[in-house]
């Protein structure tokens, strides 16, 4: 099954951080009920540190990960970027090598409207 999914699915693994957990859920949400991932998952808080405007800043952000189709990737992105309170968040798509056949065909089942 895996070669009849195509560019569809060769999926991906997607990062983003918010900085308060209800803004996190409110992602996740928002990807999920759009169709664009299949699964979007909440991380408990967790430090980033890193240097913003020419500052080194600690804060407390929470890590959604959301899994989807390749093909899916640029209206994720241009989603969430839309919706991110962030001037300019991290979204990070890493590719899924390999795994369990069937729920990898359910991440692409689970994207198509």
């Amino acid at each position: 099954m895996a070669e009849e999914r195509g560019d569809a699915g060769a999926s991906v693994r997607v990062e983003t951080t918010s900085d308060t957990r209800e803004s996190a859920d409110d992602l996740a949400r928002s990807v999920v009920d759009r169709n664009l991932v299949a699964c979007a998952q909440v991380e408990a808080a967790i430090t980033s540190y890193y240097r913003w405007e020419g500052e080194i800043c600690a804060d407390q952000e929470w890590r959604v990960v959301m899994k989807t189709p390749r093909d899916r990737l640029p209206d994720l992105v241009e989603h969430l970027r839309s919706v991110h309170r962030y001037e300019v968040p991290e979204i990070i798509a890493v590719p899924i090598e390999g795994g369990n056949p069937a729920y990898l065909d359910w991440l692409v089942e689970e994207t198509r409207p």
